[in-house]
C-alpha cells in the first residue's frame, strides 16, 4: 500500500440522476485509506427544483435551461454546507445533465468556483473531464472508494460493490492490491438501466416519483418479450470499460404502453437485475459477496431478484457497516483528497483512460 500522508476531515457532496435531493458525507482520509466516517446530511429536492433539472437532461454547456439547473444544484448544495464544521475541503460532483463517452464529452451542472466563492470553503469538482481528454469514459468514478472501503472492512477475497441509482454500476476489487489504480485492483463499469426508467415510467403514469420499495413491481410480471428486446441493445454485449447516460434506455417506456402499472414497473425491475446478471459475466472471477448501494437497495424486488439471480451473496452496504445513502458522497470526499495529494482518480480498469490519471480542479474561496 503507498505511503500514508497527511489525514484530512473531507467532505463530499452528491447529487444523483435520480433527483432525489443532495447528500453530503464527511470523511476522515489521507487520499489512500479511510480512518473515520463523520456526519452525513441530506437535503431533497422540492418537486419544483426537479422540473427544472429534469429540464436540463440532455443539455450541454450555454443551454439557458443547464444553467437554470445549475442555479438550482448550487443554492441546494449551499443549503447543505450550512453550518458544517470545518472540514479541508468540499468534493463537488454536481448534477449530470448529459454525458455522452463515445463524444468524448460529459456535462456536469454545478460551478465549483461559485461554490467556493459563496461557501467560503475550498472546492475540488470536474472529476471527469480529464479522464475523458485522455480517453476514459469518465466513468464510474466511484471504484477507487471502493478499494478502500473493501480495505476497511477488512475483506480477504474479491468483493464487489453494486450502485442501484438512476444508472447501475459494479465494482470489483481485490483487496489484496497495494492500490486501486494497481493493473487488476479494480474492474468497474455501468451496468444498465436500474431506477432511472422505473422513476420516470412512475411519473408518466401519474404514481409518483418511484416505486417505494418495489411495491408496485412485486405485484406484476415482467414482459418476457420487452425484456428480451431490450437485453438485444449492443451495449450488454460489449466487454468493459463501458459507461451510460441516465436517458440511454429511454425509449423503453414506449414498449411499455400496452402494460398494466404493475407489469411495466416489474419489466423494468426485471431488466435492472438481469443487467447485473449479463455485466457478471464481464468480471475477472466471482466476488465472495455483492455488497448492494444506492436507492436500488430499498427495492424489495431488486434486490430478491438479485438474490435468485446472482451465484454468491447479494448483502446490502449496511450489512458491513458502511452507509449505503451516503457511499457515493462519502467517494467523492475521498477523490478530493486523492486530487490534493496529487494521487491518481480513475485508472484503465475503470474507465479505460489510457493510464492512471488524477482529475478534478481545485477552486478556493
Amino acid at each position: 500500500m503507498k505511503e500514508k500522508g497527511q489525514r484530512w476531515r473531507m467532505a463530499g457532496a452528491m447529487s444523483g440522476t435520480s433527483l432525489d435531493g443532495v447528500d453530503l458525507a464527511v470523511i476522515e482520509t489521507d487520499g489512500v485509506s479511510v480512518t473515520g466516517f463523520g456526519e452525513t446530511r441530506y437535503r431533497p429536492y422540492t418537486e419544483a427544483e426537479r422540473a427544472v433539472i429534469r429540464e436540463g437532461f440532455g443539455t450541454w454547456p450555454g443551454d439557458g435551461r443547464a444553467e437554470a439547473a445549475a442555479r438550482v444544484v448550487e443554492a441546494a448544495h449551499l443549503e447543505a454546507l450550512e453550518g458544517l464544521e470545518e472540514v479541508e475541503a468540499l468534493g463537488f460532483h454536481g448534477q449530470t445533465l448529459a454525458h455522452d463517452p463515445e463524444g468524448g464529452r460529459t456535462h456536469q451542472a454545478g460551478d465549483g468556483a461559485r461554490l467556493a466563492k459563496a461557501s467560503g470553503r475550498q472546492v475540488i469538482w470536474d472529476f471527469r473531464s480529464t479522464d475523458m481528454e485522455l480517453g476514459g469514459q469518465g466513468a464510474p468514478l466511484a471504484p477507487f472508494y471502493h478499494w478502500a472501503c473493501a480495505h476497511w472492512i477488512g475483506a480477504e477475497a474479491p468483493v464487489a460493490f453494486l450502485n442501484l441509482g438512476g444508472v447501475g454500476n459494479i465494482t470489483w476489487v481485490d483487496p489484496l492490491a497495494s492500490g486501486p489504480e494497481v493493473p487488476g485492483a479494480c474492474i468497474a463499469f455501468d451496468t444498465g438501466p436500474a431506477n432511472a426508467p422505473i422513476d420516470d415510467f412512475m411519473v408518466a403514469r401519474g404514481l409518483g416519483p418511484r416505486d417505494e420499495g418495489g411495491a408496485l413491481a412485486l405485484r406484476g410480471r415482467p414482459d418476457r418479450d420487452v425484456l428480451r428486446a431490450a437485453l438485444g441493445e449492443r451495449y450488454f454485449a460489449r466487454m468493459p470499460p463501458k459507461s451510460l447516460d441516465r436517458d440511454d434506455f429511454s425509449g423503453l417506456l414506449e414498449c411499455l404502453d400496452g402494460l398494466s402499472d404493475a407489469d411495466g414497473a416489474a419489466t423494468l425491475a426485471a431488466l435492472c437485475v438481469s443487467a447485473v446478471g449479463v455485466g457478471m459475466q464481464h468480471l475477472p472471477s466471482l466476488p465472495a459477496r455483492v455488497l448492494v448501494t444506492g436507492g436500488g437497495r430499498h427495492n424489495a424486488g431488486l434486490m430478491q431478484g438479485l438474490r435468485a439471480t446472482l451465484s454468491c451473496p447479494v448483502e446490502p452496504m449496511e450489512a458491513v457497516g458502511l452507509d449505503g445513502d451516503f457511499l457515493e458522497a462519502q467517494a467523492f470526499a475521498y477523490l478530493a483528497a486523492r486530487v490534493m495529494r496529487g494521487l491518481p482518480t480513475s485508472a484503465p480498469g475503470t474507465t479505460g483512460v489510457a493510464a492512471p490519471v488524477g482529475g478534478g480542479r481545485r477552486s478556493r474561496p
